[in-house]
């Protein structure tokens, strides 16, 4: 019952973060393995339909990196190695201030998703993303891979 709502709450929760203009922090992850291959999540709720880069919110007092390490654990059951900040972008997509610290780490793990954040979890050759791969993933994963120069807006 209760994972049925969270669609609910997660879009009752974006409209009201929009109307007070509050600025908020997360964090995304390139999560890449032992073949060079990318990780990918499809959550249950918001864009279900697309793959994206793993990642979320920046708890009070958090430092980003302990936010990311968190969050790919909480997600996915995965440890971190050599976590690095590539880059800090700002975001106002969802009619707030939104800063996205975005991070590469390598990881040994086989990501299981939580099942209830996470629909899927899987890795992926980062030159074949899959065709459902939102359009920021693609320009973080081109940026990671210097294929395009940064860009500072999510």
């Amino acid at each position: 019952m209760l994972s049925s709502l969270l669609p609910l709450a997660y879009r009752l929760r974006l409209r009201m973060l929009a109307l007070l203009k509050w600025p908020t922090r997360g964090v995304k992850l390139i999560v890449s393995d032992a073949d060079g291959r990318v990780l990918l999540v499809r959550h249950r709720y918001g864009r279900s339909d697309l793959y994206m880069l793993p990642g979320g919110g920046i708890g009070r007092g958090e430092a980003p990196t302990m936010a990311a390490a968190r969050e790919l654990r909480e997600e996915t059951g995965c440890t971190v190695h050599a976590l690095t900040l590539i880059a800090r972008h700002e975001s106002r997509t969802e009619g707030r201030p939104d800063t996205v610290f975005l991070f590469a780490a390598r990881t040994d793990d086989t990501p299981v998703p939580d099942r209830r954040e996470l629909a899927e979890a899987i890795f992926v050759d980062p030159g074949a993303l899959p065709a459902a791969t939102s359009p920021a993933t693609r320009r973080r994963i081109a940026e990671w891979q210097g294929r395009r120069p940064r860009d500072n807006a999510w």
